[in-house]
């Protein structure tokens, strides 16, 4: 598969394949999708329409590219399960951690916000995940965390992120409250895509 050729036709900034397992699939390809530095630099104090806007336009292109990607898994005779680029299936947890497999596939880490910090572009992305049991090249890393200087916790106004490391011993552990994160978004951003967004936490970051 020409992941080079992928990458003009869908728009991914980088990609990455690792041995992670699941629906019986073996390998995960880990696509990422670059947020505009522009519309970013716009919320360091909330969103706003400009950014509700393009994190929607960035999804649909992430779910297109691996459908795309899949039809042509499919046609080698091969198959492949899509994960959606923004679904909640569980609580507020989705069918699998995009950042999991990324981080796997040696694309970047994740910080102690709980986003994925990209290598080469910090944590401004968005993530695509597809399994597959096509025979692949694959780079399994084990993922350290971000520089901990701890600027998203004091900056949350949900007051939601741990200050914690990742830990990947324990990839579960929780580093954000992703309830009072949710229910602080519906609450003071509910006129901006019913209050789904927010980003301070990734339009401060250092690394960004």
């Amino acid at each position: 598969m020409d992941f080079e050729q992928l990458k003009t036709l869908c728009g991914f900034y980088a990609y990455g394949v690792s041995d992670t397992e699941y629906q019986g699939l073996p390998r995960a390809i880990s696509l990422v999708f670059k947020l505009s530095d522009a519309v970013v630099d716009q919320i360091k104090e909330g969103p706003n329409h400009a950014y509700f806007h393009h994190y929607r336009t960035v999804n649909a292109a992430i779910d297109r590219a691996i459908y795309l990607i899949g039809t042509q898994i499919e046609a080698a005779g091969y198959r492949y399960f899509p994960i959606a680029a923004s679904q909640s299936v569980e609580g507020y947890q989705g069918l699998f951690s995009h950042k999991e497999a990324a981080a796997r596939a040696g694309l970047g880490v994740i910080g102690r916000n709980g986003l994925f910090i990209a290598h080469g572009v910090g944590p401004c992305v968005r993530l695509g995940t597809l399994f597959t049991d096509m025979p692949l090249e694959t780079k399994n890393e084990t993922p350290k965390g971000c520089q901990g200087c701890g600027r998203c916790a004091r900056l949350c106004p949900a007051q939601a992120i741990y200050n914690l490391d990742f830990d990947p011993e324990h990839p579960d552990k929780d580093l954000v409250d992703r309830r009072a994160c949710s229910e602080h978004m519906k609450k003071a951003y509910q006129k901006i895509g019913r209050g789904v967004v927010c980003g301070i936490c990734m339009s401060n970051c250092p690394q960004k």
